[in-house]
């Protein structure tokens, strides 16, 4: 093998590396993606979501607490006792 052959294949093995590199390293990122940066806009709404949902919780407690029948009971005591204080 001459010098310049030998050189030829030295480029193209070099070459064929290059080029399965680069496929490889494509085919790896669209395969696993980088997900993308939330924007400032996207993170405010994400936490305005949590406030409103654990305000949510809270009125869904109120209503549900209010209809109990303890509820009821101790309603129609205070209303009792208004009603004497009327008098």
């Amino acid at each position: 093998m001459t010098f310049w052959e030998a050189l030829v294949a030295i480029i193209a093995i070099a070459g064929f590396v290059i080029v399965r590199t680069q496929r490889d390293r494509r085919q790896n990122h669209e395969r696993d993606p980088q997900p993308p940066i939330a924007s400032h806009r996207e993170v405010e709404l994400t936490s305005e979501v949590t406030e409103l949902r654990k305000r949510i919780a809270v009125l869904e407690r109120i209503a549900t607490d209010a209809n109990t029948s303890e509820a009821r009971n101790s309603r129609a005591i205070a209303d009792e006792i208004d009603s004497l204080r009327d008098r």
